[in-house]
């Protein structure tokens, strides 16, 4: 079986038990992104079962980019899945899963040894504003922050106030303004797939 066709088969599996992957259009996008940017360290906050990571990992590799991944996942089945989708595509070497609670595992992370060109955000969506506090702090001066499903189903934009997800909706709506707001960030929001939000850091303008 070629790459292509296990890479084709992580997408199918995921799809059929449900589990949130990239879509297609958000992950041409940030592929654009890291082109542009050939980052050498992305630290990815969500693994599931580590498409996305090994998607980045590719691309980079296509333009003879060297990165070095690390991305953490707290569910155990998809945190073991990823690791034998990750060894099957023969990215251990690029690729680093964590197992652990992301919002325990960030603040424990020094910034001083520690730094990222870019930081891609695809986990607990009422997590966000934890998620973006670190990621500020452990980006690279002009590194960006990446985060997906920004726009949760169309909630975000709309009037919805309905108990479900309220919790969700509103702190993805405070990060949505936090990232306007902040002088540090220079935020789009891209309208393509869940929604991407897209966040150049420069920690000199303050």
């Amino acid at each position: 079986m070629t790459k292509q066709e296990i890479l084709s088969n992580i997408k199918d599996e995921a799809l059929n038990n449900k589990i949130p992957i990239l879509q297609d259009d958000s992950l041409e996008a940030i592929k654009m992104i890291l082109r542009i940017s050939k980052p050498k360290k992305i630290l990815e906050i969500g693994t599931a079962v580590g498409y996305s990571a090994i998607h980045f990992i590719k691309c980079l590799e296509e333009i003879n980019v060297q990165c070095k991944l690390k991305t953490i996942e707290i569910n155990e089945v998809n945190y073991n899945k990823a690791l034998k989708n990750i060894q099957d595509m023969e990215l251990n070497s690029s690729i680093e899963v964590i197992k652990a609670d992301a919002r325990e595992y960030l603040i424990n992370i020094d910034e001083k040894k520690e730094q990222y060109d870019i930081i891609f955000i695809d986990a607990a969506k009422g997590q966000y504003l934890i998620f973006l506090e670190n990621a500020i702090r452990l980006v690279k001066n002009g590194g960006i922050i990446i985060a997906d499903n920004v726009l949760f189903k169309g909630m975000v934009l709309s009037d919805y106030n309905e108990h479900k997800n309220r919790t969700a909706v509103n702190r993805l709506r405070k990060y949505l303004s936090i990232i306007n707001d902040d002088k540090r960030l220079k935020s789009t929001l891209l309208n393509i797939g869940d929604g991407l939000a897209i966040s150049i850091v420069n920690k000199n303008d303050i």
